[in-house]
């Protein structure tokens, strides 16, 4: 079963090499789901969460703008599935052509998912097998104030 998700914030955890690591994170079925990415991912959505943008489009931004040119959208995204701790999306899209929709999945990376999700506002959904193996419970997770990747972010 799948489960839909928010974006609490971006973060800061401890990678296994002991340096920081920016990480979205997701809140989901009362669990927060920590998602480690690269910094440029990281602000990548801050961008995307915050309503801002760039003086030229960044990569997401151009992908979501090619899509609605081309009468496509994306519907939903989800993480649905964690092997050896990586992560793995994918992305519901549809375009209609003569009135009929045509739907389409892509695999992506969780962050890409993500970052599309908040630019097109659509839900991200997480399945129970994910939320299961890697979600963390709220007192696990130290919410922190301001650092590099914006106002009110967890800190992990």
């Amino acid at each position: 079963m799948n489960h839909e998700a928010e974006v609490a914030g971006i973060g800061v955890g401890v990678g296994p090499d002991g340096e920081e690591v920016p990480a979205v994170v997701l809140k989901v079925r009362g669990e927060y789901l920590p998602i480690f990415v690269t910094r440029d991912q990281a602000q990548s959505i801050r961008l995307a969460m915050d309503g801002g943008t760039f003086e030229r489009p960044l990569t997401h931004d151009l992908l979501v703008e090619i899509l609605t040119e081309f009468g496509g959208a994306v519907d939903s995204v989800r993480i649905d599935d964690i092997t050896d701790g990586t992560f793995y999306g994918k992305v519901d899209a549809e375009r209609y052509e003569d009135g009929e929709p045509e739907k389409f999945v892509f695999d992506a990376r969780p962050s890409d998912a993500i970052a599309l999700a908040t630019r097109f506002e659509c839900p991200i959904l997480v399945s129970d097998e994910v939320v299961d193996a890697a979600g963390q419970s709220p007192e696990s997770i130290e919410m922190s104030g301001p650092d590099e990747f914006g106002d009110d972010d967890p800190g992990l």
